[in-house]
């Protein structure tokens, strides 16, 4: 039953108790009831479902989204994770760039060093190779021209220019220190060329680099005579002893 009921059924039982009460003023005053009678009484109150039992209700009412809400461990981690080796990358590209610099610094200081001094200041290290050919003069025969004429004879045209072409690289760095690069071209190497070489020379190898380029990239192969003069000029146009310019 429903609360009002309830208290409606109190009500009663009130007025009951209060109608007696007046009817025992005007009777004689009954014996006193006993311990054990309260006591059985109040477990009968108690065991009435409408006076002693209790009554559960629920109550609807908005949820609160920021009470109680925790962050998503997995993405947390995540995020931290992320904040942990972006710091790391930093701290290894700063080292990096701090380590750069100082060896720009060292070798500036000591070329500074150098000219303060009157020292000569070291030469660069020349290249081993010029694109993916190897320039070194172990790698070369001892008489460029005459090893490129008999490719030439051999009916090896390619192989002839190629060598030519190789060995006037190789005489241009290790006897006439042109400042040529591994990545220099044709061009730039007869351009660096021009301050160390003669005329003659100089035209001589502008020769000599056209016809390689012919049978490179052209796959156009010159006359038979015109290689076998580049074979026959070669070591007198470029020796390995560098001789002055003129």
């Amino acid at each position: 039953m429903r609360s009002p009921e309830r208290r409606a059924r109190v009500g009663v039982l009130v007025a009951a108790l209060l109608l007696g009460s007046g009817t025992v003023l005007a009777q004689p005053e009954p014996p006193a009831m006993s311990a054990s009678a309260v006591m059985a009484a109040a477990s009968a109150v108690q065991a009435d479902p409408l006076l002693g039992s209790t009554e559960k209700s629920k109550t609807l009412r908005f949820k609160d989204k920021h009470r109680d809400t925790k962050p998503d461990e997995k993405e947390l981690n995540w995020w931290m994770n992320l904040i942990s080796s972006l710091s790391v990358g930093l701290r290894v590209a700063l080292w990096l760039a701090m380590a750069a610099l100082f060896i720009v610094v060292v070798l500036r200081l000591r070329d500074w060093l150098q000219r303060r001094s009157g020292g000569p200041a070291l030469a660069p290290l020349a290249p081993t190779h010029i694109g993916t050919l190897d320039i070194r003069p172990a790698s070369l025969p001892e008489d460029i021209g005459a090893a490129a004429l008999a490719l030439l004879e051999r009916g090896e045209t390619r192989a002839a220019l190629s060598l030519l072409y190789r060995g006037a690289l190789s005489r241009l760095v290790h006897a006439h220190g042109v400042p040529i690069r591994a990545a220099s071209t044709e061009r730039e190497c007869v351009a660096l060329a021009a301050p160390r070489l003669a005329a003659g020379p100089h035209r001589f190898l502008s020769e000599l680099v056209t016809a390689w380029q012919s049978v490179a990239y052209a796959h156009r192969e010159p006359g038979a005579e015109d290689i076998a003069r580049l074979c026959q000029g070669f070591d007198a146009a470029l020796p390995a002893a560098g001789g002055a310019p003129a």
